[in-house]
């Protein structure tokens, strides 16, 4: 089996960075007020910062109004407030051309990538297209596509359905075998930015080399808005979609932005009803929060607790961890992971082994995380980390797993 990871230059722990987490560990009400607790789900969804309670606080008792409806100061505003998050989304994810591109709020990723289904792609594709589809991620970057050529075929417009590929071994896509047959009739792809269960960053800039310069892509990114820089402009993707509570915002808030360069423009069909202005009031704070936080520090940070996890485990002989097997020491000469650590216990359940690290004050998440059918079939544990997270967190788990051994 040959295992293809991608090279960086190793990672050490940032020990510059301490007093920066310290203060931003503060922040969080949650994390604070329960010691007793480590809260280690945050692929899950992320806690929140005092100063995004505080925005939602603001808005719910200065400005709480329907957006678009009244002409009253209370409605202005809240109008106002949608339309600068929209601009706020551009801005936070580097868009280099914001006056052509779109801004669409939805409830999360998984409403974004069905509304870019549903309201864009069935018009999109004609009889003979080939999308390509990730069914080893998560379903809810599966489901969407699938039921695109289920409708189509209702319709009688047969839409090829091409399953992506990935490294023997790695959870990585395979982008060598992806280029081989693509081109021709590839006009959409769904890639996935990081690994909900893998961690690894999937190199998507590789998929526009694989897949030509007209194929639409359209990235789910709910595991790196907020988690690490994203950028547009260094990403030649058309759609990015991701969840607000996963970037420290609110339960039921997320953006679908949309290039508009590829295709007819996106605009989502139907009635627009009263969105979330409340989750929306949460978004722009989050974003402002992550900026001041700086999202590379917090990636720096992440990957340098997942690498002493990591590097942990790998000593313990009674643990498999998924992903690539070359990314697990700390000073390995390939990618890290990007905050998320999956691994089995080869003789205790996931299950099992989820209540036994809450009762000694972890919480985890395990099953087998929505993943596709190409993916994981037996659950597994999975530690998901955010700045709040700190070393000592690490090492008080890896001495419970390592009893456990």
């Amino acid at each position: 089996m040959t295992v293809a990871c991608t090279r960086d230059n190793g990672m050490v722990f940032p020990d510059d960075l301490r007093d920066w987490q310290r203060e931003l560990r503060a922040q969080f009400p949650i994390i604070t007020g329960h010691p007793e607790l480590t809260y280690l789900d945050s692929a899950a969804t992320a806690q929140k910062p005092q100063a995004v309670l505080d925005a939602v606080h603001t808005y719910l008792t200065t400005a709480n109004a329907n957006a678009g409806r009244g002409t009253y100061p209370w409605a202005n505003r809240t109008t106002d407030l949608v339309e600068r998050t929209r601009d706020r989304v551009r801005e936070f994810l580097g868009d280099p051309a914001p006056e052509r591109s779109g801004v669409h709020f939805t409830s999360g990723t998984t409403d974004g990538l069905r509304t870019v289904a549903r309201d864009w792609l069935t018009s999109y594709l004609a009889d003979g297209d080939e999308i390509v589809v990730p069914d080893a991620d998560h379903r809810a970057n599966i489901e969407p596509w699938l039921e695109t050529q289920r409708l189509l075929a209702r319709q009688g417009v047969r839409v090829h359905v091409r399953r992506m590929p990935y490294q023997p071994g790695s959870g990585d896509y395979d982008h060598l075998a992806l280029s081989e047959p693509a081109g021709r009739r590839t006009r959409f792809v769904a890639a996935t930015h990081v690994h909900h269960v893998y961690g690894g960053n999937m190199n998507v800039h590789r998929i526009r080399q694989a897949v030509g310069p007209d194929a639409v892509i359209c990235l789910d990114a709910a595991q790196s808005v907020g988690h690490l820089p994203v950028s547009v402009a260094d990403l030649d993707v058309d759609f990015v979609v991701f969840s607000g509570h996963k970037a420290l915002a609110l339960s039921g808030s997320g953006a679908v932005w949309a290039r508009q360069t590829r295709g007819p423009a996106f605009a989502p069909g139907g009635w627009s009803g009263t969105p979330n202005t409340a989750g929306i009031a949460s978004l722009a704070a989050a974003l402002d929060w992550l900026d001041a936080a700086g999202t590379h520090r917090i990636e720096r940070w992440t990957v340098a607790l997942a690498a002493r996890l990591t590097d942990g485990l790998r000593h313990l002989d009674a643990y498999d961890i998924l992903g690539c097997p070359l990314s697990l020491a700390a000073g390995s000469p390939v990618q890290q992971r990007q905050g998320i650590v999956t691994f089995r216990h080869r003789d205790i359940t996931s299950g099992d082994l989820g209540f036994i690290l809450f009762s000694h004050g972890f919480m985890v998440r395990s099953d087998n995380h929505c993943q596709g059918s190409a993916g994981e079939t037996t659950g597994s544990v999975r530690v998901s980390l955010h700045a709040y997270n700190t070393p000592e967190e690490i090492d008080r788990l890896l001495a419970v797993l390592a009893d456990l051994a």
